[in-house]
């Protein structure tokens, strides 16, 4: 289980702890899954979020792996709904799409993005604590939008020609 924590100030993102969990699989299911809760517990404790985002589980072949995954994202979801915190949750594809502009991007595409983004200069050891860290950056983007022309979009080109008339060239 991957971590991030950024903090906003003055409307810029900064990387403030990121990190993976890693469970041994020798450990009890029900084990792992106390040791997940205590752990964002922990988190939540140390670092005072606001906010809670989530990758929300994307469909795989492996039945088990998903009936996992789910178990843990939701010991996730209740140590944060139990701190109180809005929970948040983006596919994976929504995520890449707001941190490269590519919702097909690779995980190293990502982590370069997210040096960019955030400023860090740092060698990532797992990408699961990229991929979280690139649900919270999502996250502050999806709350506030980095640019706004303060118009509203165009219906369709009828309407964009209507309010763009300087736009039409005719040949």
């Amino acid at each position: 289980m991957g971590y991030g924590i950024i903090q906003i100030q003055q409307g810029k993102a900064a990387l403030l702890g990121m990190g993976a969990l890693k469970l041994s699989a020798k450990k009890d299911a029900y084990e792992r899954l106390r040791l997940i809760h205590q752990k964002v517990q922990e988190l939540i404790a140390l670092y005072h979020p606001h906010d809670f985002a989530i990758e929300a589980p994307f469909f795989g072949k492996n039945v088990q792996s998903m009936l996992k995954l789910g178990r843990a994202q939701g010991v996730a979801i209740a140590a944060a709904m139990q701190a109180g915190m809005p929970v948040t949750e983006y596919s994976p594809k929504k995520v890449k799409q707001s941190i490269t502009g590519n919702g097909n991007s690779d995980k190293e595409q990502v982590w370069k993005m997210l040096q960019s983004i955030l400023s860090v200069n740092m060698e990532l050891k797992q990408y699961d604590a990229s991929d979280a860290l690139a649900v919270a950056v999502c996250h502050h983007f999806q709350q506030f939008p980095a640019v706004s022309t303060g118009t509203k979009k165009a219906a369709g080109w009828e309407d964009y020609l209507k309010k763009n008339p300087g736009r039409i060239v005719i040949k």
